[in-house]
């Protein structure tokens, strides 16, 4: 996975280039990762107007979208496929979906976060991410477009690009043959760069008398987190592959078609 040195997109990232069972790799230019696309710009960003994005899917809730509402460029088409829409009708509003707001508020942070909690929340997260009928709406919707050769090079994002983005790159590369190291160093490598954007908001956090380990919870992936998916993934269907055909709904079709695009 290569990392696009884009100066509107934080944590922008190509799938292209990770390594694959029998020596083949993932197709570059065509899947892309990224946060949130409020500041994107075409016109003043060489990097995002090289990618000639035809699809971009937004992962983010009703809330995150009003408040950072997408800017995509012209002729792209935007699908919302919001995988935490099962849990915030449900009344829970995951971490994962207000990291400014408690990145905000130190005592809040403590409070619903601090001993370990974040940590344990993460991981429930991700779970959710599996076992809920939104997670599994947008996860297939994802699969589903990049197995249309019409969708051209295709964008997905959530607000840092890390978690809900996170679990999605994990399962498009696990069904094009990367191996489980591979998938953890992938699902890692985005730390610095998410780490880089929400500097500011750490320092302030910390500065104002917040818990360190709170924000790296907030902000970082950690290995238990993916963990916990995968986990989750194996108990309810018994691999991946039928988590995706099973609970996702895609057919066999769709998978080798995604597997013949998206490879080389």
């Amino acid at each position: 996975m290569t990392a696009t040195p884009s100066t509107t997109v934080a944590n922008l990232r190509d799938l292209g280039g990770t390594p694959l069972s029998g020596g083949r790799t993932v197709r570059s230019g065509l899947v892309l990762r990224s946060g949130q696309l409020d500041r994107m710009d075409p016109a003043k960003d060489p990097a995002v107007a090289g990618l000639g994005l035809r699809t971009v899917v937004d992962f983010r809730t009703d809330a995150e979208r009003g408040d950072y509402p997408d800017r995509v460029p012209e002729g792209a088409r935007l699908l919302v496929a919001n995988v935490l829409a099962d849990r915030i009708a449900s009344g829970e509003m995951p971490a994962a979906a207000q990291l400014k707001h408690l990145l905000g508020d130190p005592v809040v942070a403590e409070r619903e976060l601090g001993g370990g909690k974040a940590t344990a929340l993460f991981e429930k997260t991700y779970r959710f991410f599996v076992s809920s009928a939104s997670g599994r709406a947008a996860y297939r919707t994802l699969l589903l477009e990049l197995a249309d050769p019409e969708a051209g090079p295709l964008l997905f994002h959530c607000t840092a690009g890390k978690d809900r983005t996170g679990w999605g790159a994990t399962v498009i590369l696990a069904l094009l043959g990367a191996d489980e190291e591979t998938l953890m160093a992938e699902y890692l490598s985005v730390n610095p760069a998410v780490k880089q954007a929400f500097a500011p908001m750490i320092e302030g956090f910390t500065a104002a008398g917040g818990d360190p380990e709170i924000a790296l919870a907030l902000i970082g992936v950690y290995p238990s987190y993916l963990e916990a998916a995968l986990d989750e993934a194996a108990t309810r269907y018994g691999s991946l592959e039928k988590y995706v055909r099973e609970g996702l709904g895609v057919p066999d079709e769709a998978v080798a078609a995604l597997r013949a695009r998206l490879t080389a």
